[in-house]
């Protein structure tokens, strides 16, 4: 399974980048905004920036609601870098914007998929990847991960060739459950990558090493 960074956070994503799993970065107006206000950088500077770092899909949305706008909008962001894939939400307006763009070559990420029905459809116009985001179902008594499963078994079904991103990713038990039933990718916040990798029981088996280790230093030291 291939692991995105959910940020447009140029400090985390170069973090992440020398940890050597990413494989591509999601980013949305949401988070650029952040990074705008965080570093006074344009949002062209920034998305050049993270396509510096990250050889893989970047994706980036726009503002525009209508499908001509999405279509646009889309060919712009398009032209900032070949990685560049463009997000757009799965509306009617939006469906119509997702065909525009991939009868011009342009990859689409349909995102704010919150059902099998509105994977669908995006899977018909022939989006590169479709986003259900499980944090949100679950907010409201769903199972993000049912959905997952779901759209993964219409793509099997009619071999479709597009990937399934898991996005809206809270915790590091979604990745896990992300990766068990075959979810092609997972877009991760750089808050939980990193609780990927911590444990209690790993941080007190090192410190347990290094005591051992510090009990031998003087032996090791007076025999040379």
């Amino acid at each position: 399974m291939k692991l995105f960074l959910d940020t447009a956070n140029l400090e985390e994503i170069r973090e992440a980048v020398e940890w050597g799993v990413i494989d591509g970065v999601t980013t949305n107006p949401t988070l650029i905004a952040k990074e705008i206000e965080r570093t006074g950088k344009k949002r062209v500077e920034i998305l050049k920036e993270i396509c510096s770092l990250v050889d893989g899909p970047i994706s980036a949305e726009g503002m525009s609601l209508d499908a001509i706008g999405i279509e646009k909008e889309g060919e712009d962001l398009a032209r900032i870098h070949k990685n560049i894939c463009i997000k757009v939400p799965t509306t009617p307006e939006g469906i119509k914007g997702m065909r525009f763009l991939r009868k011009k070559g342009i990859k689409v990420n349909a995102t704010l998929v919150f059902s099998a029905n509105q994977a669908l459809l995006a899977l018909k116009v022939g989006v590169n990847y479709i986003s259900p985001f499980v944090g949100r179902v679950d907010d409201i008594g769903g199972s993000g991960m049912f959905l997952v499963e779901e759209i993964l078994n219409i793509i099997e079904n009619y071999n479709f060739s597009t990937q399934l991103i898991v996005a809206s990713v809270r915790h590091p038990l979604h990745v896990v459950e992300a990766a068990k039933v075959g979810a092609h990718i997972a877009t991760i916040p750089f808050k939980v990558l990193k609780q990927m990798i911590n444990h209690p029981l790993t941080d007190k088996g090192v410190e347990k090493f290094n005591k051992d280790w510090e009990k031998v230093l003087p032996i090791i030291h007076k025999n040379d």
